[in-house]
């Protein structure tokens, strides 16, 4: 099993399905502070909807195209981070991330996408790692800004979102960079 520890509170763990309680329960808590950026909230209604992404995150896992993980603090589920998409031809990855409205400002994400771009460049030999938020959202946006991600543009109505489109910002990190 994948476990990564980031410090003596936080680490990375693969999604699992006994995570789905846990998982869900966040989910529900932190419902009205996600939808304002997560498209999929409205369709997460039961730990039932929560395991079939988990089934889904797993396969992305065995067939080497993804990596999800929870986001541990203090034994306790905050998050999840991982990546999105992993591209083995271009070797670059898509990194995505959420936290409960709980865990905000305590520094928990940016230690986790820190760790995960550490993963992609030092463990897996990848050459780009890549984050996209949208324009308006302001604190998925200081994790690679903060992260010294370069911004390379921007996506115009890149993503449906309850009924209006929305930009993304484009931001990249190379492997010769990040050392």
């Amino acid at each position: 099993m994948f476990i990564h520890k980031i410090d003596q509170e936080t680490s990375l763990k693969l999604i699992e399905y006994k995570d789905a309680d846990s998982l869900f329960a966040l989910t529900d808590e932190s419902r009205q502070y996600l939808r304002e950026w997560l498209p999929w909230i409205d369709a997460t209604k039961t730990a039932e909807d929560t395991k079939a992404f988990i089934q889904s995150s797993l396969k992305g896992y065995a067939d080497n195209k993804s990596l999800t993980t929870i986001i541990l603090d203090k034994d306790e589920v905050a998050g999840v981070a991982g990546f999105n998409t992993l591209d083995w031809a271009n070797q670059s990855a898509a990194i995505g991330y959420w936290l409960g409205e709980g865990f905000q400002g305590k520094g928990i994400m940016t230690k986790a996408v820190k760790a995960l771009v550490d993963y992609a460049f030092e463990e897996m030999g990848l050459n780009r790692v890549e984050i996209r938020a949208a324009v308006e959202n302001v604190k998925s946006r200081s994790i690679p800004e903060r992260l010294n991600f370069k911004e390379e543009g921007i996506l115009r109505q890149s993503e449906r979102l309850y009924g209006r489109y929305v930009d993304h910002v484009v931001y990249s990190m190379l492997a010769e960079e990040w050392k």
